[in-house]
């Protein structure tokens, strides 16, 4: 089938799931949508062993869909800048060491956390699977998503500083979580004997320094050649070239894209909103990202859903991830403890911090297209899986109970 007519089923199903889940179900959008896409995904399963002529040809477009590249080649971008745009530096800046922390310090002590739990899981069970490989599964798990949780929270009075915290740390622990697979992809790749400490501290720094860098630059020049012109337009179009152009190039210099469009993002953003950018061009780009933001989100977690049909999962892959989902959220939970209670003694951490930013850190696409990215040999179905697993529990299970939860701890 020819990619437009993909292109246009994907958009058709995401309006119809987005228009149900509107109407009848009134959950947040992006929980919504996944759940009817797991639902219609079991039903699709179901009718492939009762009418496999008829729900075939239907199975065939969905996992014909490349995920992965769909993701990191397009989505990832876009949903990344559009996150980011909305943030103001000077707020931002109040919770800068808690955010970089959380997204650094944070993401390696969660993948080494993880990593170590499921070698000796793995063990258990069996699977004969060297550190280094679970190193990078650990890695592609740690990112999380605040999408969903952060509308919901929104609407139970979350205090500003917390969203800040949340959004801020979600944002660059992507870009981060990334660097640190790719780091660690090479060193699998070429042998931990064939590499010394220099030599992946320099990938490590090309990959994440060279990221900021460009977003910096990128950000500059998209900044002051929309201040240059009063026509809303031309100014959103530019947006636009700043996002793609400048992803296509991160990719071409091998250094972090997602970093380079988060920080495109608030520099624009930011700058943009106090000076150089008349009223109604501001408007109609915060109304243009936000809708990109969503309607992408959407097609993601609509995708997320359906990718039901290309997993397989016996009983033993089962009870590993559901393990798994434990280890992960204990993981998240120190990740996030050790180096709250070591800045307490600089910085203002709201009541119940802790809890909120453990069981609201989410796991997404991000998660899902890295590990469908791995080579067969690196035991890519068992990893995609458990990938599966983890994400599902977070965003339905984690989605739907964080906002009483919040409510429940703060009083309200």
């Amino acid at each position: 089938m020819a990619s437009y007519e993909i292109f246009t089923f994907i958009i058709c199903l995401a309006a119809a799931f987005s228009y149900v889940n509107h109407k009848f179900i009134k959950w947040t959008p992006t929980i919504g949508i996944m759940a009817l896409s797991i639902c219609s995904s079991a039903l699709l399963i179901v009718a492939g062993k009762l009418m496999p002529e008829r729900s075939e040809p239907l199975i065939k477009i969905i996992t014909s869909i490349d995920f992965h590249s769909l993701l990191m080649n397009c989505l990832l971008s876009f949903l990344l800048f559009a996150g980011s745009i909305h943030i103001d530096a000077k707020s931002m800046r109040k919770q800068s060491l808690p955010i970089v922390t959380l997204s650094t310090i944070g993401i390696l002590i969660s993948t080494f956390f993880i990593g170590t739990a499921l070698y000796w899981l793995f063990i258990g069970f069996h699977f004969n699977i060297a550190y280094i490989y679970c190193l990078l599964f650990a890695a592609l798990i740690s990112p999380t998503d605040p999408i969903a949780v952060l509308a919901i929270l929104k609407k139970s009075g979350i205090q500003k500083s917390l969203e800040l915290k949340i959004a801020g740390e979600s944002l660059f622990n992507d870009g981060v979580a990334v660097v640190v697979f790719l780091t660690i992809l090479e060193v699998s790749q070429t042998g931990v004997d064939n590499l010394s400490v220099a030599d992946i501290s320099v990938l490590f720094l090309r990959e994440a320094g060279g990221g900021l860098l460009w977003g910096g630059i990128l950000g500059y020049l998209g900044y002051y050649a929309i201040r240059s012109i009063d026509q809303y337009e031309v100014e959103v179009l530019i947006t636009i070239a700043t996002v793609m152009g400048g992803y296509l190039l991160a990719d071409k210099m091998h250094i972090s894209g997602p970093l380079a469009m988060v920080v495109a993002g608030i520099v624009i953003g930011s700058k943009g909103r106090h000076s150089g950018i008349s009223d109604i061009t501001r408007d109609y780009l915060n109304k243009f990202w936000e809708l990109v933001d969503n309607t992408l989100n959407a097609l993601l977690f609509m995708l997320i859903g359906f990718e039901m049909l290309a997993i397989k999962i016996n009983i033993t892959i089962l009870i590993i991830g559901i393990i798994s989902i434990g280890v992960v959220l204990l993981a998240r939970w120190v990740s996030v403890a050790l180096p709250v209670t070591f800045l307490r003694r600089k910085v203002n951490f709201e009541r119940h911090a802790i809890a909120i930013l453990t069981w609201g850190g989410l796991r997404g696409g991000l998660s899902v297209a890295l590990a469908l990215s791995l080579p067969a040999a690196m035991h890519r179905d068992l990893f995609v899986s458990i990938t599966y697993i983890i994400v599902i529990f977070s965003i339905v299970v984690q989605g739907l109970s964080i906002g009483n939860l919040y409510k429940k701890l703060s009083g309200k």
